[in-house]
């Protein structure tokens, strides 16, 4: 499936986009009902159970992100609706308006929390640029698509809307607060419930943590992850895509996809050790 399986939607209007970048100043986070259509999630989720079998059956192929939680970064050819996504129209105009035009694209991965995993320690994804601290600019964003329709038993995404602009320089590894910041975190806090279909766009900075899957199903969560130039994110990630792959890109997406082009792909050994450790912490 490719295209029949997106909805076309009409472009943000100015004021639309405008409201989407303000409320990302102000919350860290914004949300959009109805992005894409339940078929095209569906097969969203059909790649990401391949990559994630595939993941667990070779080391460094999954990191831990706390008990019954793993995190997996894939090449952008691993989903069939890859361009589709990246070129959404509502992610590009923010994208645009927040990051500038030569924004690129670094991150490639999804989330699953499994039944049982519990909470996270409250945290960001990685310690706040220079830019950020001095010039209160946003880097980088996070755009997060769901599987599945959450429900409050699946451990919802939960989010402390303002604390992006929060420097850390008391974080351990200038991304985890200290525990005795958490009641704070859990009164600002809004868990978030999105439906087959919906994403949302945030910047990485804003605190947060993933919450206990009471349920019996698993509620893996895509990520992809967007720098403006300079941020160095791509460091972190080893996305490629092969030349065949490349040609089969629209330029919207292709102008913002600079990883190298290789004869045949490569597994992608997961970075993230920091993480994968203070995970463990993790409490209510």
């Amino acid at each position: 499936m490719g295209n029949d399986t997106a909805v076309t939607p009409e472009p943000l209007t100015d004021e639309q986009r405008d409201e989407a970048v303000e409320q990302i100043r102000t919350d860290g986070i914004v949300g959009f009902k109805g992005a894409f259509s339940r078929a095209w999630v569906q097969q969203l989720g059909e790649d990401i159970d391949v990559a994630f079998q595939e993941a667990l059956t070779r080391p460094g192929g999954a990191v831990g992100r706390g008990p019954q939680r793993y995190y997996v970064e894939i090449h952008p050819q691993q989903l069939r609706g890859f361009a589709e996504l990246a070129g959404h129209p509502w992610i590009t105009a923010v994208a645009e308006a927040v990051l500038g035009s030569e924004y690129e694209i670094v991150e490639v991965g999804f989330d699953v929390p499994l039944p049982g995993a519990q909470y996270q320690p409250w945290h960001r994804d990685f310690p706040m640029p220079e830019e950020t601290k001095t010039e209160q600019r946003l880097t980088s964003l996070a755009i997060n698509v769901t599987t599945v329709d959450t429900t409050d038993e699946m451990g919802p995404f939960e989010i402390a809307p303002g604390t992006q602009w929060e420097h850390g320089d008391g974080f351990e590894h200038e991304m985890f607060p200290p525990k005795s910041e958490y009641d704070r975190y859990r009164e600002l806090a809004v868990r978030k419930y999105p439906q087959m279909g919906d994403i949302s766009i945030r910047s990485a900075l804003t605190i947060h943590r993933g919450t206990e899957n009471r349920s019996q199903l698993s509620r893996p969560v895509l990520v992809l992850g967007l720098d403006a130039p300079g941020a160095g994110n791509a460091e972190r990630h080893d996305l490629a895509i092969t030349s065949a792959y490349r040609d089969t890109l629209p330029a919207v997406v292709l102008d913002h996809l600079h990883c190298p082009v290789v004869d045949e792909l490569t597994p992608i050994t997961q970075k993230h050790t920091i993480e994968g450790l203070v995970m463990g912490e993790a409490e209510g």
